[in-house]
């Protein structure tokens, strides 16, 4: 089967390329590559949603959830924009990461397979469609993983499930070395696609290494939650956040600083709760989303193109969004959609709030940080970065670059809540 790289793009397309440089340079002074070397390329795929979840499966390696090479060799029999191979690249080398693990004599270097391989198995069925047969035991095989490779990892954790409405809430703790009760605790939410299990390499250990501890947990849409209950996104996102501190508080102890952080759409989720919930005493999105709506819109216009079946990216896109909201249509999906603003609430934050913002990404506008920067009147104070293209931080959620954020980030706490 031939394989759609980009790579194998520029190889046949040398000459043209070449040609368009050359003309580009001699307008711009800049000097001309002469000879017919061939250079390293920053992407995976040509289509953004496979570059992109090649990236977020990368960024894991930092906490132990990923190796280069396992996903390199994954990939490379991927043809771009092939759902069904994509699934059958990760599910395999899910499996062949957990059958290695009978012949290691070493626990950790276990407890970190299985870690791998629930990334593995969340990466394999995250591009499934949602009625897909395949996902109930890719998702049975993905929550298994997780939990054997935080025992055998020795990783402290507290997993829970709360009554919220028709169904529960799930979250895990993950306290900190000691001393961590006096230290701010750092509250993780995900987004729009996100999982409560992934949430532990996006921060949970990074935390840890630097003393405080991390509770995460999902609410209505997200995970488990969507997938176990039944429950779909709801733009009052104070309430399933009220009931996890309320939680906390009650099982563990009150802290006298709460750092907010919302990942993806959790950009919108966590400034959202922090408006109506004093407690919260920071706040950070990662990245901003301040209006939603109009980013639905752009989706329900290139949906309008013929072609649109074809692009693995609206494909996806569109049938998240019926999914998590509960909806049957895509008109439908963008009214749902629409009060996901923090127009009317952001001027209620008093919180600190600190908004990162990718200089390239492919879902929220980099002018969305300045309007909700704009919108906290009442913000303790507010703080933006952006990282661009050279950085290495530019794409959304900063994916491929998470030791950036985590500096941006820590650094904050430390000025901040020290």
């Amino acid at each position: 089967m031939p394989q759609y790289s980009l790579s194998k793009y520029l190889v046949e397309n040398q000459t043209v390329l070449q040609k368009a440089l050359q003309r580009m340079t001699e307008k711009s002074n800049i000097p001309v590559r002469s000879d017919a070397t061939d250079y390293g390329v920053s992407r995976f795929f040509r289509n953004q949603t496979f570059h992109f979840q090649t990236l977020r499966a990368l960024n894991d390696i930092a906490a132990n959830g990923a190796d280069l090479n396992e996903v390199l060799t994954a990939i490379s029999t991927i043809p771009d924009g092939d759902t069904n191979a994509w699934f059958g690249a990760f599910s395999s080398l899910a499996m062949r990461t957990e059958d290695r693990i009978r012949a290691c004599a070493d626990p950790l270097s276990n407890g970190y397979a299985w870690l791998r391989a629930h990334n593995y198995w969340r990466t394999a069925e995250f591009l499934l469609r949602s009625d897909d047969p395949r996902r109930k035991n890719t998702w049975t095989r993905e929550i298994a993983a997780f939990d054997n490779g935080l025992k055998l990892a020795g990783i402290a954790h507290e997993r829970f499930t709360i009554p919220y409405e028709a169904g529960c809430l799930r979250g895990i703790l993950y306290p900190g070395p000691d001393g961590w009760q006096k230290k701010p605790l750092i509250v993780l939410v995900g987004g729009y696609d996100s999982t409560l299990e992934e949430l532990y390499f996006v921060l949970a250990k990074a935390a840890h290494d630097r003393g405080y501890g991390v509770l995460t947990y999902e609410g209505p849409g997200q995970g488990g939650v969507l997938r176990e209950y039944g429950l779909t996104f709801t733009p009052e996102w104070e309430k399933p956040t009220a009931a996890i501190l309320d939680y906390f508080e009650a099982t563990q102890f009150r802290p006298e600083e709460i750092v907010l952080v919302g990942m993806s759409m959790g950009g919108y989720l966590a400034p959202r709760a922090a408006a109506f919930d004093p407690r919260i005493t920071g706040i950070v999105a990662y990245d901003v989303l301040f209006d939603m709506g109009s980013i639905a819109e752009r989706y329900a216009t290139l949906a309008q193109n013929p072609d649109a079946s074809k692009n693995p990216d609206l494909v996806w896109a569109v049938d998240n969004a019926l999914w998590t909201l509960g909806v049957r249509t895509l008109p439908e999906a963008v009214e749902a959609i629409r009060p996901y603003t923090l127009q009317d609430v952001a001027a209620k934050i008093t919180a600190d709030v600190l908004i990162l913002v990718g200089e390239h990404d492919h879902f929220i506008p980099a002018s969305q940080a300045d309007d909700f920067s704009k919108a906290c009147t009442a913000a303790k104070s507010v703080e933006t970065v952006t990282f661009d293209t050279l950085s290495g931080g530019a794409e959304h959620c900063q994916l491929g670059a998470q030791t950036l954020w985590h500096a941006a980030f820590f650094s904050w706490m430390i000025r901040k809540f020290s």
